[in-house]
């Protein structure tokens, strides 16, 4: 397997200015990864840009890094909202993310796609469902004009009342039709949703474009109760050759309105580098031990 291995900015940065990305960028690539994710959080139309999208590209360029990118929405563009106005400013926030990806020179954008992100009152109306549908459609449609895929990342109830296991995202991606809409699968959520880590990965086989590993705790790899090493054993069973992103979160590195919105409120780790290393060395022994169960 040669996957890409990926690490989110969160693990080194709480910002996206200069010296910020300067730091994200040169401390994966000297650590050994192949990808950064960026999150888009703080990202909108109506807002000064954060991020110097093409400083940004020659610094992972200069880097050779690839790059991805991932939001939520927020609840004032909220595309699963049943008032028409709420669901254009969140197809026009996921539309100018889409941008912001293309611009850095990533080609994909993941996440809660689908809606605000936080705990929902209730349950999803038909109505909400059918503008999240046509959103996607959408924004999807926006996305093949760039050359770029979507990623229906899968989160926990207490993140989105749309999509919270494999089988809804399928159910998701089957009504949207979209060729360049993929499964995004994440052991964190997985581990609170699904049955197992394993079963899911054979149901969205083929049609998995995006993964992040994290423990149930989101701290250092391997130091929690989540069958990691069985995941991988999975994906290499549905021959998975995507990116693999690390994701971990503490708050020793903040991104206030994120940080916030995940509820990072302990201190899982501080020594960034220590982590990182120690993420990419597990990983990749984990892809080792996964292909050699397969062959």
């Amino acid at each position: 397997m040669s996957n890409p291995l990926g690490v989110h900015a969160l693990v080194w940065a709480g910002g996206t200015g200069p010296d910020d990305v300067r730091r994200v960028v040169e401390r994966s690539s000297a650590c050994g990864y192949d990808l950064v994710e960026f999150s888009l959080h703080d990202v909108a139309p109506d807002r000064e840009p954060v991020i110097d999208t093409a400083a940004t590209r020659a610094l992972l360029e200069q880097h050779g890094l690839q790059v991805a990118c991932s939001r939520g929405l927020s609840a004032d563009a909220d595309v699963s909202s049943e008032d028409p106005a709420v669901v254009q400013r969140g197809l026009e926030l996921a539309v100018h993310s889409l941008r912001v990806t293309s611009e850095l020179g990533g080609t994909v954008l993941t996440g809660a796609l689908y809606s605000a992100f936080g705990k929902a009152s209730a349950p999803m109306s038909a109505r909400g469902r059918a503008n999240v549908v046509a959103s996607l459609r959408e924004l999807a449609r926006e996305a093949e004009g760039l050359g770029m895929t979507l990623g229906l990342e899968i989160c926990n109830r207490y993140e989105t009342n749309v999509v919270n296991t494999a089988r809804d995202a399928l159910r998701l991606a089957d009504d949207v039709g979209a060729d360049n809409l993929v499964i995004h699968l994440d052991t964190y959520h997985m581990n609170i949703e699904e049955t197992d880590l394993v079963t899911p990965v054979l149901e969205v086989g083929d049609r998995l474009g995006y993964v992040h590993v994290g423990e149930n705790h989101r701290g250092y790899l391997g130091s929690g109760h989540v069958d990691l090493a069985g995941f991988f054993r999975a994906l290499a069973t549905t021959g998975y050759s995507g990116a693999i992103t690390f994701e971990s979160f503490s708050d020793a590195v903040v991104m206030r309105s994120l940080s916030d919105d995940l509820a990072i409120w302990r201190t899982l780790w501080e020594d960034s580098e220590d982590l990182a290393r120690h993420a990419l060395a597990t990983m990749r022994g984990w892809l080792v031990a996964a292909g050699q169960h397969a062959g």
